[in-house]
């Protein structure tokens, strides 16, 4: 039988081989919904990138081994080639010779059973094996899809055209569509100031949006730098200056630059609050433990995942690192409140078109057991860090004023929730964009109301 193989033999053995390894390929990547919001957080997008690229060398290892095994299995055929091609010519003086005889004889009986174990031998193996366990970590049909949603939101926030994303010209400052777009949005943009500034007055208790479409589309056009813009009068009343928390003992010979970045509500930003490496520390800290975010939808008012907030966060406690202590210090230094009873510190990575839609960060009074397992009150205010550079898209906005934080690696924007009366400050209504293009990592400190009675002290006015 096996004197019977020709190099047609050989090829089908080597087409069955293939075939089997394509069957175990397909189980391989059924499939798995054990690891799915990969997409939420582009740091753990991260590692997939290393995971393809140790499969890529996996994978190259695999061919060379298949293509050392192809080119033993063509020498040989060569050589038999040329000694059958002599032996057949003249068959009774070829095996004339007892040598000759013998060889063949030995050939057919050891050496082509040796050939059949070389081609049959599996060198996808390693391979598979290697593909199996980085299996676990890929991404599953929920990524998939939350990715595509990621991008049609991404289309229809910034007003992209399919092929502009495709092609990766995102940011063409020239492209013809949207430079006819701009006259628009600035004419949409007058229109709006006016009916802004007639329904002022005609909120209801707890100012909320009477239209969820309309805010929606007021999201989008500040995201896209479109939004309400402050007069050149209030706009000049905006300062840079140094502050030293009324002297600080820390802060007085060297004081931090703080910016106003809005008015009424007073936001501001501090500038080069953390080193780049509290930064990566506190990145390091947080990526393990990165879990998607659990929010009420803003319109069924029921937990969820997707699509109100597309990110993954985790939390740090100031007694795990020095570094996360000294953060809670220096939030408590610059404030000049009381962070003990704060919540810890929040680190959050925004995956493909992360976002966070319009929300509040208080109980409202509709929520009065927003906090009570918590028993420090409300949250009074909220101090929000961005640990890295976003080359588009994934502003703060502030739907309520029509305001817009750029993101600015090192700096912190603060504000406070509540008015010194205690009454939430609806104005402080506000979202994160999506990303367009980075990798936004951000850290937030929600400041409570327990322990500032004598900090901030309570006033029956509200702020104006």
């Amino acid at each position: 039988m096996l004197g019977s193989f020709s190099r047609e033999n050989l090829v089908v053995l080597f087409l069955a081989d293939l075939m089997a390894i394509e069957f175990l390929l397909v189980i391989v990547f059924t499939p798995s919904l054990a690891h799915s919001d990969v997409f939420a957080s582009i740091g753990h997008m991260t590692d997939l990138l290393f995971t393809e690229r140790d499969l890529v060398t996996s994978l190259k290892d695999y061919i060379r081994a298949e293509e050392n095994k192809l080119a033993q299995i063509k020498q040989w055929a060569d050589k038999l080639d040329l000694l059958s091609t002599a032996a057949t010519s003249d068959p009774d003086g070829f095996l004339g010779h007892p040598v000759n005889a013998f060889k063949l004889i030995r050939r057919l009986n050891t050496e082509w059973s040796e050939l059949e174990h070389l081609v049959l031998t599996d060198t996808a193996d390693a391979f598979l094996s290697n593909l199996t366990i980085q299996r676990q970590h890929f991404p599953s049909d929920e990524d998939q899809s939350g990715a595509a949603k990621a991008l049609t939101r991404l289309l229809d926030t910034y007003q992209l055209d399919t092929d502009a994303i495709s092609t990766g010209k995102i940011l063409d400052s020239t492209h013809q569509r949207a430079t006819g777009n701009r006259k628009y949005f600035e004419y949409q943009l007058a229109k709006q100031n006016k009916v802004a500034q007639s329904e002022q007055g005609g909120r209801d208790e707890n100012h909320q949006p009477n239209d969820y479409r309309s805010e929606r589309k007021k999201y989008e056009q500040l995201c896209r730098g479109e939004g309400l813009k402050m007069t050149a009068r209030r706009q000049s009343q905006l300062f840079c200056r140094y502050y030293d928390n009324g002297r600080h003992p820390k802060y007085v010979i060297g004081p931090v630059k703080q910016e106003d970045e809005w008015d009424r509500p007073h936001i501001v930003r501090y500038h080069d609050i953390l080193s780049n490496r509290e930064m990566e520390t506190v990145k390091e800290l947080a990526k393990p433990r990165l879990r998607r975010a659990t929010v009420h939808d803003p319109q069924t008012g029921q937990l969820t995942t997707a699509p109100y907030r597309v990110s993954k966060s985790a939390w740090l406690g100031a007694f795990e690192h020095p570094v996360v202590d000294r953060i809670n210090q220096r939030i408590e230094d610059i404030t000049g409140l009381d962070v003990s009873t704060a919540e810890d510190l929040q680190v959050a990575n925004y995956g493909v078109g992360g976002q966070y839609e319009p929300h509040y960060d208080f109980g409202r009074k509709d929520e009065p057991d927003a906090f009570k397992e918590l028993g420090t009150g409300n949250r009074i205010a909220t101090w929000l860090l961005y640990m890295s550079e976003v080359q588009a898209g994934g502003a703060t906005v502030f739907t309520d004023i029509g305001a817009s934080v750029s993101p600015k690696k090192g700096s912190a924007v603060f504000w406070y929730n509540l008015h010194p009366s205690g009454d939430g400050d609806y104005r402080t209504r506000h979202a994160a964009c999506p990303v367009l293009l980075g990798n936004k990592w951000v850290s937030n400190k929600w400041i409570h109301e327990r322990g500032q009675e004598f900090r901030r002290r309570c006033d029956l006015q509200e702020d104006v």
